[in-house]
């Protein structure tokens, strides 16, 4: 958080709006990040084919070792996987890096590729939601989901709206697996998902693209997108017959403190149910889709819930879109998430 707040104060030295934005990053909670390059090379721009390229080396060299921690932690072996999510926002290839994945990994040549790019931090929840349709339509498959964020190769040192800068000091680095299984493993068998874009909301969380990449653009309303969506997430509770504010574990979005506060209100929860993403959101910044993954970790190792605990899983992203997803936890049965 400090050296954060030092290189803010340097780099921006004399704006007008930097008391406020320096107010706003202390205000976001996050004391840790991890960037893939130092500091001093992140507040370059080298261009935007050299960011690119930065992000196709760092992709390829940290999917592998994640993806086989969580081939593990599923019990399952890279042929046994029928289809692989990949989820990012933060770079561009193609072919996929999927097709990169079953060359190098061992997977079979007749899995599945479905990336996910324009999704933003919602596309999380969206990969969990798909691999939990594509186990329905497929009984017995398995789908392994991979996200790599690397935001910091977003940095843009020209732009110092509030915005802007308030993003350059809550976004971090991150990638994260998980296995969703057609049958048996222990985790959280999923039950139900759904989709909710709020009307009318598109530019509210947005990239515009331009000759120096990716440049992030984030609406002073989206901190209160908690408002409308509570209602959506307390009906699509209800069409299950569960009540939203009173289930045994929450794996949500950790947009920022006021995106956790706001629903913990709305939802009529205490703010300790997001556990897991306030530690998630405090030692790695928000990491776009990597957090509802990251969060889930930290419930399968801090704080196992009960066998037929029900639980919630929420990502929020550009749109302003939800999605969302209801499951119980067991020990072996269908579609789990390990």
């Amino acid at each position: 958080m400090e050296e954060t707040l030092d290189f803010a104060a340097k780099v921006h030295a004399g704006k007008p709006q930097l008391p406020l934005a320096l107010r706003l990053i202390r205000n976001t909670g996050v004391q840790k990040r991890h960037i893939v390059q130092p500091i001093e090379q992140t507040l370059k721009h080298p261009g935007l084919t050299e960011r690119n390229r930065i992000y196709e080396a760092e992709s390829k060299r940290f999917t592998p070792p994640v993806i086989e921690e969580a081939l593990k932690n599923a019990d399952v072996a890279a042929r046994d996987i029928d289809a692989i999510i990949y989820v990012s926002c933060t770079g561009f290839l193609m072919p996929s890096l999927t097709a990169w994945l079953i060359n190098k990994m061992g997977f079979r040549p007749d899995t599945r590729q479905i990336p996910i790019a324009q999704l933003g931090c919602a596309a999380g929840g969206a990969a969990i939601n798909r691999a939990h349709d594509f186990c329905t339509a497929h009984p017995g498959s398995n789908v392994l989901i991979v996200a790599a964020e690397f935001c910091s190769l977003c940095y843009q040192p020209d732009m110092d709206d509030i915005g802007s800068l308030l993003s350059d000091g809550l976004f971090g680095d991150a990638v994260a697996a998980a296995v969703v299984r057609g049958n048996g493993g222990v985790g959280i068998q999923l039950e139900r998902n759904a989709s909710y874009l709020i009307p009318h909301t598109e530019d509210w969380i947005s990239y515009e693209v331009r000759d120096t990449g990716f440049h992030f653009q984030l609406d002073r309303r989206v901190p209160g997108t908690m408002e409308p969506l509570a209602p959506v997430l307390r009906e699509f509770a209800k069409d299950h017959s569960w009540d939203a504010g009173k289930l045994d574990f929450y794996i949500v979005h950790a947009g920022g403190p006021r995106i956790l506060d706001d629903l913990a209100k709305f939802l009529d929860v205490d703010r300790s149910v997001f556990r897991h993403s306030w530690s998630t959101l405090n030692e790695y910044g928000n990491i776009a889709s990597a957090v509802v993954l990251e969060a889930a970790r930290r419930l399968f190792e801090e704080d196992t819930p009960a066998a037929g605990a029900s639980g919630l899983i929420a990502g929020f992203g550009p749109g302003i879109t939800a999605e969302m997803a209801l499951g119980t936890w067991t020990d072996a049965a269908p579609q789990t998430i390990d």
